[in-house]
């Protein structure tokens, strides 16, 4: 059976309130092997870890989205850290990053000083409590850049999800240690930038995702995405990085547990 790893699925999303249990169990009897479902605000952050607990090889990321960022409050940033750092203390960790977190300039639903001000707050949450940072940049590469530099974020480990950017961008980042993390837009019949991308990106910085409920892959643009796509995606990476798909998997549990210090996948 396949082995299919999602680093990036929105789980906690409304859009699975009607059958997310029944899906979660199917996922994981169909060769899906591990999960991380990333937050987008303090109650996503608290609803990703509520179904974590539940779930062998499923994790979480805590932080404030860019689109969220300016509904935060004072003590939404202070519930995060407590949230973050009590589950820290457990013998059983669910929690595996911070994020997502980072700059949108494409749809601007919080101003841009407020983007940028959460995401310097996300940097140094995570750089306290010593996690990774799950980077979202979409239209917002100089800027995005910019505060990691300010803010030292490359002291620690970054992942820019869903990477949008050129092949120039992702040499500048591989510098700084980046990760990199590709869904359902590898499989567009109209992406072929990632021809170029994946010729300067090694394997051993390349993660896999869906961005689940979004992002649907061909052949299924359009709906509700899921983790079971891995199966349209998985090839793609394998012809991307010109790997044997079997070689492919055992290298995106590797990097996995590598980048978000999971101990067994």
């Amino acid at each position: 059976m396949k082995r299919y790893i999602d680093t990036h699925a929105h789980y906690a999303d409304a859009a699975f309130d009607i059958d997310r249990d029944e899906l979660i169990k199917n996922m994981f009897e169909n060769g899906v092997v591990c999960i991380i479902d990333p937050a987008v605000d303090l109650a996503s952050s608290v609803k990703a870890l509520g179904i974590a607990l539940n779930y062998n090889n499923y994790y979480c990321a805590a932080g404030i989205h860019p689109h969220e960022a300016g509904d935060a409050s004072e003590e939404d940033y202070h519930k995060l850290a407590s949230l973050i750092k009590d589950d820290l203390k457990n013998a059983v960790r669910k929690i595996v990053a911070v994020g997502e977190t980072g700059l949108d300039y494409h749809y601007d639903f919080s101003p841009r000083d407020i983007q940028i001000e959460n995401f310097r707050k996300n940097i140094r949450l995570a750089l306290e409590l010593g996690l990774p940072l799950i980077v979202h940049d979409r239209e917002a590469h100089a800027d995005c850049f910019k505060v990691l530099l300010e803010e030292s974020a490359f002291s620690g480990k970054v992942l820019y999800h869903c990477y949008s950017g050129s092949a120039e961008y992702a040499l500048e980042l591989l510098k700084y240690g980046c990760m990199f993390s590709f869904g359902g837009a590898v499989t567009f019949k109209n992406a072929k930038k990632f021809d170029e991308i994946f010729k300067v990106i090694p394997p051993g910085n390349i993660l896999p995702e869906t961005d689940s409920p979004y992002m649907a892959p061909e052949p299924l643009r359009g709906s509700r995405n899921n983790s079971l796509n891995l199966q349209y995606i998985y090839p793609r990476l394998s012809l991307l990085t010109g790997m044997d798909e079997t070689d492919l998997e055992v290298q995106m549990a590797e990097n996995t547990k590598r980048f978000f210090n999971i101990s067994d996948i």
